[in-house]
C-alpha cells in the first residue's frame, strides 16, 4: 500500500546548473589574456568568413584590423572583420555550440561556442556588443541581473551602428575586482605580457597582413622565415642550405612541415653566454605550430616537439640556429591537434604523434650538420652568409617536384593519407679540419634490406643514402672511442 508521503514523491527533479554557477566553473581555469585572444580568434573567424571564397594571396588579412583598449573603466575591442551574420546571431550568444551547428565553413580553431562569453564574464558582469555587416546592425546587452535571475534570454536590438565598418565592438564594464587592478595602468605588467602573447600567437597572421593595437600600440611584427640557397642548387642535387619539407593531407586535414636554419649556427661565446644566461639570441629557435593560421605553440624547445626524444639530442644553445614550422589547416577545427584553451597542442593527437615522426627526422639532419660544423664556425658563416632567407610557403612553392619524395609507409602504419611526401636537403660537410690529415676511404656493401633497418634505427627513415648511413655508423663509434 502506497502512502500518503510516497505518493507526493515528484517524478522528476530539476538537474539544470544555476546560470552563477556556471558562469563561475567557465571562466575559473581560463586567464585574463587567453581570455582576450579567445576573442581576437573571433576577430580573424570573421575575416576567414569574408575571404574564403576569395582568391589566395600573400597578404589575405591586409586591411583588416582589430583594436584593444583597457583601463580600471572597463574593457573594448573592436575591429572591422565582418560583423556577426544574421546566420550566427541564433547560437552565437549561447553558452555552448548547438548540436546541429557544425564547423565546416570556415577556418576557425573554435569548437565549444563559449569564446565570447567566457571572455566577457571573465572580466565583468555588464558588457554591450554591437554588430555591424552588410544588411543589418544590432546591439546585445548583458546587465549584472541577468546573471541572478533564472532567464537565459538575452535582448536584441536592431540599431543603427556607430561602427565606421563592417564589423563588432565588445565593450566590458563593472569589472571584476581582479581585473581592475590587471587593468589599472595602460602600462601595466599586463599590457607588456599581453603584447608578446599577441605578437607570438598571431605572427603568421600579422606576417599576412592583419594589424592589431592595444591601448594605441600597433603589436610588431615577427617573422618566421628560414634560410635556402635557392632553386638552381637544389634542383642540381648540390650540396645546398635548406629546410626539410614534409606536406600531406590527411581527411580534410592539410599538413606543411617546414625545419631548418634562420642564421648560422652558434660560436662557442654564444652558447657560453646563453648557458650562463647572459644574453638570449634563441628566441626564435624550436618549433612553432601553427592551426587554421594562429599559433597555438611557439618556439617550443622541449619532449613536446621531439627534443630529447628517441637518437634527437635534447635542446641546448649550440642549437639555437634551428627553426621549424608546422601548420595544421581544416575546415573541421575538431580534427587540429589542439587542446581545449586553444594555446597547446594534444600531444596525444593520432595525426600530431605520426606529424612527430617528421619533426624529428628534420631536427636530425640539422642537429648532425650543427655537430660537424661546430669547429669551422668560419667556414660555416661563410657558406650561410649567400644562403637567403625566404618564408617557408615560399619555399614549399618554389621546390621543384622533381626532388620531392614519396613517404615510404612503415609496415605497422595503415594510415591513409591522398597526398604525402618530403624533401631532404643535401646539406653543405666541412673539409676535414687539418687539412695535413690523411684521409683514406671505408668502402663496404651490405644488402639494402640491412641498410633499411639501420636508416630506420638511425634516422627513422628509410630513404636515406647508404653512404650517410654509414658515416653516420662511423661517426658514432669515434665519438665513443674517443671517450
Amino acid at each position: 500500500m502506497v502512502s500518503d508521503n510516497e505518493a507526493k514523491l515528484p517524478t522528476q527533479v530539476n538537474a539544470s546548473p544555476t546560470k552563477n554557477f556556471f558562469v563561475e566553473m567557465l571562466t575559473r581555469d581560463i586567464d585574463l589574456e587567453d581570455s582576450i585572444l579567445d576573442l581576437l580568434d573571433n576577430c580573424v573567424d570573421g575575416i576567414q568568413r569574408i575571404i574564403k571564397d576569395s582568391p589566395s594571396s600573400d597578404k589575405p588579412y591586409q586591411n583588416f584590423w582589430a583594436k584593444i583598449t583597457f583601463s580600471s573603466e572597463g574593457f573594448k575591442i573592436e575591429d572591422n572583420c565582418g560583423g556577426i551574420p544574421p546566420e550566427a546571431q541564433h547560437y552565437a550568444f549561447r553558452m555552448g555550440r548547438p548540436t546541429d551547428i557544425i564547423n565546416g565553413n570556415t577556418y576557425t580553431i573554435g569548437t565549444y561556442g563559449i569564446g565570447m562569453k567566457r571572455a566577457i564574464f571573465k572580466m565583468g558582469c555588464s558588457s554591450e556588443i554591437i554588430s555591424k555587416t552588410e544588411n543589418d546592425s544590432f546591439k546585445v546587452t548583458i546587465n549584472p541581473e541577468w546573471l541572478t535571475s533564472d532567464s537565459w534570454e538575452l535582448p536584441i536590438e536592431r540599431i543603427q551602428s556607430s561602427l565606421s565598418e563592417n564589423g563588432t565592438a565588445i565593450e566590458v564594464t563593472h569589472l571584476r575586482d581582479g581585473i581592475i587592478t590587471q587593468f589599472a595602468s595602460p602600462q601595466s605588467p599586463l599590457f607588456n605580457s599581453l603584447v608578446g602573447k599577441i605578437s607570438h600567437h598571431y605572427s603568421y597572421i600579422i606576417n599576412k597582413g592583419f594589424t592589431i593595437y592595444v591601448n594605441g600600440a600597433k603589436i610588431p611584427l615577427i617573422s618566421l622565415n628560414l634560410l635556402w640557397d635557392g632553386v638552381e642548387k637544389i634542383s642540381n642535387q648540390n650540396a645546398a642550405i635548406a629546410p626539410y619539407l614534409y606536406e600531406a593531407q590527411k581527411d580534410e586535414v592539410q599538413i606543411k612541415l617546414a625545419v631548418g636554419f634562420y642564421r648560422s649556427i652558434a660560436s662557442e661565446d654564444e652558447v657560453n653566454d646563453e648557458t650562463e644566461g647572459i644574453r638570449r639570441s634563441s628566441d626564435t629557435a624550436g618549433w612553432t605550430i601553427i592551426c587554421n593560421d594562429r599559433v597555438v605553440l611557439y618556439c617550443d624547445k622541449t619532449r613536446l616537439t621531439g627534443w630529447g626524444e628517441a637518437t634527437v639530442p635534447s635542446y641546448h644553445p649550440q642549437f639555437i640556429a634551428i627553426s621549424g614550422v608546422i601548420h595544421f589547416r581544416s575546415k573541421d577545427a575538431r580534427s587540429l591537434p589542439i587542446t581545449t584553451t586553444k594555446r597547446g597542442i594534444d600531444a596525444s593527437s593520432d595525426i600530431y604523434l605520426y606529424v612527430k615522426n617528421f619533426m624529428r627526422e628534420g631536427l636530425k639532419i640539422f642537429t648532425s650538420y650543427t655537430n660537424k660544423w661546430k669547429r669551422n664556425i668560419p667556414e660555416e658563416k661563410e657558406i650561410v652568409s649567400k644562403a637567403k632567407i625566404a618564408d617557408p610557403n615560399v619555399i614549399f612553392e618554389a621546390i621543384p617536384e622533381e626532388v620531392w619524395k614519396p613517404v615510404k609507409k612503415r609496415t605497422s602504419d595503415n594510415r591513409s593519407f591522398s597526398t604525402e611526401r618530403k624533401f631532404t636537403p643535401i646539406l653543405p660537410v666541412p673539409e676535414a679540419q687539418n687539412s695535413g690529415n690523411k684521409r683514406n676511404n671505408i668502402s663496404f656493401s651490405r644488402p639494402s634490406k640491412e641498410i633499411e633497418i639501420v636508416a630506420e634505427y638511425l634516422f627513422e627513415d628509410l630513404e636515406r643514402d647508404p653512404s650517410e648511413v654509414g658515416n653516420e655508423c662511423f661517426e658514432r663509434f669515434l665519438k665513443e672511442a674517443k671517450q
